[in-house]
């Protein structure tokens, strides 16, 4: 168990850090406010704690830095709610006054102000896309020969996909297409959709569009949907004005890291509502040793959850880092709630 002196200046070492990412001396210590011990106590102090693995010495200074098990220690007992300022409560509650209709916007517009504030790269995982169902189709022709197909989810999730229309379809056709999608498939598991839509359109297209063979093969194309959360990123890059991430070997491994979206999903922490932070080693990949992840839930009514990634040096300023998660990921909830109540 380490000591009330110990505690204060472990807590000094780490806050220094993070703010400065510069090592930590014991003279500096001995002047914060708070602090009064001798440079000689606190040296003492700084190599017990040393010894138990909290802080380590580097290879270009005589003062520490805080170790992963002084960060990890850190975390769990030191860290204090921190109090956000008004510009910051105010940009994040902006987000939810605007009249944004598609909830992906939303999402992708939290990740992109997440990533602002902290200076860090977020991940946002939207709901899973085999919970939705279709609320409508449209077709909007481009060419003779191309269209958008266009799926919009009862949780207002968009699908565009690219279609090859037959030749000599027409106008009316389109429209005869679209009232047959809307009139069948309203209402089916996305997932479905394509098993449906055989059973469902495709004798009823016949009866209708003489080109209706060719049409069903472009149309099975777009209803393959993944059932895999999607993921929205923002500062990517932000990592590498981070000082920890100037050597090649770490920023490649890390930017191959985001391009695996398997590898990005096993990064966030399945189940319940509270905030995690995984520090370093925590995260069992070796492009993140120097990483930490903190990783929260955001809700869409009673039986959808999306996730919130935020990964910053382990050196992150993770009192900010959580006030900032907290508040988006309420307004989040709120927010998308409504508008999955006001669309159903």
């Amino acid at each position: 168990m380490l000591t009330n002196r110990q505690l204060q200046i472990l807590q000094v070492i780490v806050d220094d850090f993070v703010s400065s990412a510069q090592p930590v001396g014991s003279r500096q210590i001995s002047k914060k406010e708070g602090i009064h011990f001798s440079p000689a106590t606190i040296r003492n102090e700084m190599a017990d704690l040393e010894e138990l693995g909290y802080i380590e010495k580097t290879h270009t200074s005589s003062g520490r830095v805080p170790s992963e098990k002084g960060y990890r220690f850190y975390v769990d007992h030191l860290l204090k709610p921190k109090t956000m300022s008004v510009q910051d409560i105010g940009l994040i509650q902006s987000l939810f006054q605007n009249q944004i209709v598609e909830m992906e916007q939303i999402i992708r517009q939290s990740a992109n102000i997440l990533s602002d504030l902290t200076t860090y790269t977020t991940i946002l995982l939207g709901p899973n896309v085999g919970n939705h169902r279709v609320k409508r189709f449209q077709l909007v022709p481009l060419s003779e020969q191309s269209a958008v197909a266009i799926i919009v989810t009862d949780n207002g999730h968009v699908e565009n996909r690219m279609i090859t229309l037959p030749k000599g379809f027409d106008a009316l056709d389109i429209e005869k297409t679209v009232k047959i999608l809307n009139d069948r498939l309203v209402g089916v598991p996305i997932l479905e959709l394509q098993s449906r839509l055989e059973l469902e359109t495709l004798e009823v297209l016949r009866q209708h569009i003489h080109t209706a063979d060719s049409l069903f093969q472009s149309l099975k194309k777009m209803a393959n949907v993944e059932k895999e959360s999607e993921v929205y990123f923002a500062g990517k890059m932000n990592m590498l004005n981070q000082p920890e991430f100037h050597d090649f070997n770490k920023i490649r491994m890390f930017m191959d890291l985001m391009d695996k979206k398997s590898q990005i999903i096993s990064l966030f922490h399945p189940g319940d509502n509270d905030i995690h932070i995984r520090i370093g080693s925590e995260n069992n990949n070796l492009a993140m040793e120097d990483c930490s992840v903190i990783t929260a839930t955001y809700s869409i009514g009673e039986a959808q959850t999306g996730s919130i990634a935020i990964i910053g040096p382990t050196r992150m300023d993770y009192q900010r880092v959580i006030s900032l998660l907290d508040l988006m990921r309420s307004g989040l909830s709120h927010t998308l709630t409504k508008k999955l109540m006001d669309g159903l």
